[in-house]
């Protein structure tokens, strides 16, 4: 597996352990890196299904015709990023890969937000991302298999192995909302009422947390991943975190392009030299991806960030199991709007 960007900074200040876990969550959830060559896609979008019935056939993301012979009943996920979207569907995942134990997961290597979900439907850990085992699948008898074309959980590299295997779908989740990822999977997978349904229900949550929340108009969010010392993710105006925050009624705010260290370009997370971090955090709120309440003091108190408008006005807020978003990631960010989130400081006011 290739590092990743930022990856020897954020060992030198972390024990080894937690810089792995945390270096590795990163490539994962924000699709800091690859572990193999992009293919090039011709001018497909994911899953185009050419028939209502059975069989489909739909169109990766290479530009390859992939054939469904029928309704899928054991679905393997090589893929633990998009395993939670497969969940939300009701998609019959018989295993996936699974993340290294660390804070994020249970213990069994699936993400807290859907962890409870894999287990009470029997999903099997089939092997730890960067231990690739083609028996493992194959014991599965799976007959759909989803690769990642992009991130540290990719299999691309053994797509033709698993092709002779079962009909195999190569999805880019770094690339789409998880809406859109949701859309392409429900086609391949015969779930398109699951995925309306779940649309539905974020759609009615949002307008509804929106008019209670009344958040004034014109304030301003940072939205990031903090590492004291570190390279720090900052969610770009352009990425679904943003996306979900401005529904609220946030406005988003971009940082500065001069300070991302990410080494291909990208449209939802800037890669923050720790040196710009000051200078890329305007926003009159601050939210912390993936944190708690003592990481909250670590950043509200780190000197260099004294002069924030969120730090100085006490609107700098925890995030728990939002790295990487799904169904169930926006579920619970929308539990925290609705159940926790103790309202913006009067300082938290827009900014002419």
């Amino acid at each position: 597996m290739e590092s990743c960007p930022g990856e020897a900074s954020v060992r030198s200040s972390l024990p080894k352990a937690a810089a792995a876990i945390i270096a590795c969550l990163l490539v994962i959830s924000l699709g800091a890196c690859t572990s193999t060559t992009k293919p090039e896609v011709r001018d497909a979008s994911t899953a185009d299904v050419e028939a209502d019935g059975w069989p489909r056939v739909v169109t990766d993301e290479t530009g390859d015709l992939i054939t469904i012979p029928s309704k899928p009943e054991r679905i393997v996920s090589t893929s633990v990023s998009v395993t939670g979207t497969l969940l939300s569907l009701d998609a019959p995942v018989v295993a996936t890969s699974v993340a290294p134990q660390n804070p994020a997961t249970d213990k069994h290597g699936f993400l807290n937000q859907w962890g409870q979900v894999a287990s009470k439907r029997s999903v099997d850990a089939l092997y730890e991302i960067g231990n690739f085992d083609l028996e493992a699948i194959r014991d599965r008898k799976p007959d759909l298999i989803l690769v990642s074309a992009s991130g540290a959980d990719s299999e691309l590299e053994h797509l033709d192995q698993l092709r002779e295997i079962a009909p195999t779908l190569l999805v880019d989740y770094t690339e789409k909302k998880w809406t859109a990822l949701s859309a392409d999977l429900a086609k391949a997978t015969g779930t398109e009422e699951a995925a309306a349904r779940n649309n539905s229900i974020i759609r009615q949550r949002v307008a509804s947390l929106k008019q209670s929340l009344s958040i004034p108009a014109g304030t301003t969010a940072s939205i990031l991943s903090y590492h004291q010392g570190n390279i720090s993710p900052i969610a770009q105006s352009t990425g679904p975190h943003a996306q979900l925050f401005e529904s609220l009624g946030f406005t988003v705010l971009d940082p500065p392009a001069e300070f991302d260290t990410s080494m291909q370009e990208r449209e939802d997370f800037s890669f923050t030299s720790y040196e710009g971090l000051a200078k890329s955090l305007p926003g009159d709120t601050a939210f912390l991806l993936s944190s708690d309440p003592e990481a909250t003091e670590q950043f509200s108190s780190d000197a260099s960030l004294a002069q924030l408008p969120s730090v100085r006005g006490g609107n700098v807020f925890a995030l728990q199991e939002s790295f990487l978003l799904d169904f169930f990631s926006t579920q619970k960010i929308l539990d925290y709007f609705e159940n926790d989130f103790p309202g913006l400081a009067p300082e938290a006011q827009p900014h002419n």
